[in-house]
């Protein structure tokens, strides 16, 4: 963060908010800051700055204008830096009787110009007393993603074209290191009995299990146990697995139930090998959300205006409605599961997917209400209402080509994520 300024306005009263502001950021959490101390007037303040800034490995530039200024500071800083850049102007400050004392909305505004004219539009702004949070939760969606490790296990799921990988594109759009393993090794780590004895246990203790055999849940224990190491020791922020249609033939159940186990934990798992899901599910884990959800839109309803938010059998445990009866089931793969059934838990949502098609990356959301139900099918499902007609939604979807999986995060994301997709030059598709 560093404050810009000029001494033909109030330049002592910009100092003192600006020390004022940096005490109340301090104290938001995750977040680490470099601030630039006292005022940035002349060129040769910006070109001091550039070198301790440059020495941060920033993931985000904060360019504040206490008062109006030189045009050239934010110019030099946005050039060197290279980072998404957030234009903060302050609040003016009452009138005394004399000039305006900060003029600090049109210096933004100079900045603003000069950026965008010089090709320039990584930035956004915000004008007010307080830090554009949303703007911090962009950066950091951004920061999970240039981190992040996606494991591909096997490809996409028998006919899914609409999910193929694609890793240097991923690489240069977001950062994301995509590293491809074979299915055998996914469920083939080798695990000590006592661990796959604790996931058992687990599993039986989470779930009704009557409606699965003793040698079913201890495949789901084994796969469990194996999921959890084969993460760890990879350093894999994710996975995006082909859990059909050969993995029931080769382990002897599907990984659903296993992949419910290790979601409700707080590893991230993406159905049918696709790898945009995977990303979408890092995208809600840095905006706090614990347990994203893969999703299909299945039952469309415009009579009453809902659709069913459905998917085999994955979701991660702790998503129950807290009603129901959480059970696994073999129904799925010709009866060699295993999948989690139950109705998940009511609440506002966001749903999420990072897409691509026709050379174009963009980024799909939609918000809305999940509603109690009853148990009336199998697999995992929540009943919603979005905030638009369903039928909106619905064309929305399908007449854009986005694929037919989205991340489901209970609560409300939307201005967060349409500042990522501004800062990362993404088309935007609101549903």
């Amino acid at each position: 963060m560093v404050c810009l300024a000029r001494k033909t306005f109030d330049y002592e009263k910009a100092l003192a908010t600006y020390e004022e502001q940096q005490k109340k950021l301090r104290s938001i959490k995750e977040v680490d800051w470099t601030f630039i101390e006292g005022l940035t007037i002349e060129i040769e303040d910006a070109e001091k700055a550039i070198k301790k800034l440059s020495a941060a490995d920033l993931d985000g530039l904060v360019i504040i204008s206490g008062t109006f200024h030189l045009g050239h500071l934010a110019l030099l800083l946005a050039r060197e830096i290279n980072r998404p850049v957030l234009l903060w102007a302050f609040s003016e400050p009452p009138y005394d009787g004399g000039k305006i004392r900060f003029n600090s909305a049109c210096g933004v505004n100079l900045n603003a110009s000069n950026l965008y004219k010089a090709g320039f539009k990584e930035f956004d702004y915000h004008l007010g007393d307080d830090m554009d949070e949303s703007w911090l939760e962009a950066v950091r969606i951004r920061a999970a993603l240039r981190q992040s490790r996606v494991g591909i296990i096997g490809s996409h799921a028998h006919g899914f074209y609409n999910m193929e990988p694609r890793a240097l594109p991923y690489f240069h759009d977001f950062g994301a290191l995509l590293i491809q393993y074979q299915i055998n090794e996914f469920y083939g780590e080798e695990v000590e009995e006592g661990r796959i004895r604790e996931q058992e246990e687990k599993a039986r203790t989470v779930f009704n299990c009557e409606g699965v055999s003793d040698e079913q849940i201890g495949k789901v224990a084994r796969l469990s146990a194996s999921i959890r190491d084969f993460m760890k020791k990879r350093g894999l922020t994710a996975v995006a697995v082909r859990c059909w249609p050969e993995f029931a033939d080769r382990y002897g159940i599907a990984p659903c139930a296993a992949m419910s186990l290790c979601q409700g934990d707080g590893l991230l798992t993406a159905c049918e090998g696709d790898v945009e899901l995977a990303l979408s599910m890092i995208v809600l884990r840095a905006l706090g959300e614990k347990a994203p959800f893969s999703a299909d839109l299945s039952q469309v309803t415009p009579e009453d205006d809902t659709a069913l938010l459905w998917h085999c059998g994955v979701a991660p445990y702790n998503l129950w409605d807290g009603k129901c009866v959480r059970s696994l089931d073999s129904y799925h793969a010709g009866g060699r599961g295993v999948t989690a059934d139950f109705v998940m838990q009511e609440g506002r949502f966001t749903v999420v997917r990072l897409d691509h098609a026709l050379g174009d990356t963009r980024l799909l959301l939609g918000r809305g209400q999940a509603m109690a139900m009853d148990k009336l099918l199998k697999g995992t499902y929540a009943r919603v209402r979005f905030d638009n007609h369903i039928e909106q939604v619905y064309e929305g979807l399908v007449m854009n080509g986005f694929a037919h999986h989205v991340a489901m995060g209970y609560g409300d994301y939307r201005n967060e994520l349409l500042k990522f997709a501004r800062m990362m030059k993404l088309s935007e598709y609101e549903l």
